[in-house]
């Protein structure tokens, strides 16, 4: 069974940073995607930031200049680091992975930004 465990939500002032980890455990034969999705209450789920396994990366335009996406192969774990967070990036962060071809989910962390 495979499974995704998120750590580093929290409370932080706007202006601020937060860096979100993601680490992937079970059975992996192989991890293409892995990436970072977030809600807002009374929002759907949107795309913050996703990375392929070969490193390359690509940003919602919120969080562009803002957000770093990297990943460690060798831990099977995947970062957000969160620079100049604004209160709209306050939502639950979820880490999402293609791992043995299935999508897995992992069950979300919160960040609020306050202003």
């Amino acid at each position: 069974q495979v499974q995704l465990v998120e750590s580093g939500g929290g409370l932080v002032q706007a202006g601020g940073s937060l860096r979100l980890s993601c680490a992937a455990s079970g059975s992996i034969f192989s991890i293409d995607a892995m990436g970072w999705y977030r809600q807002a209450l009374g929002s759907q789920r949107e795309l913050v930031a996703v990375t392929a396994s070969g490193g390359s990366a690509n940003y919602a335009d919120s969080v562009k200049g803002r957000f770093t996406i990297s990943r460690d192969n060798a831990k099977n774990t995947v970062y957000l680091q969160m620079n100049s967070v604004k209160p709209e990036d306050t939502g639950v962060y979820y880490c999402y992975a293609r791992i043995n071809f299935n999508t897995q989910w992992g069950q979300g962390t919160q960040v609020t930004v306050s202003p």
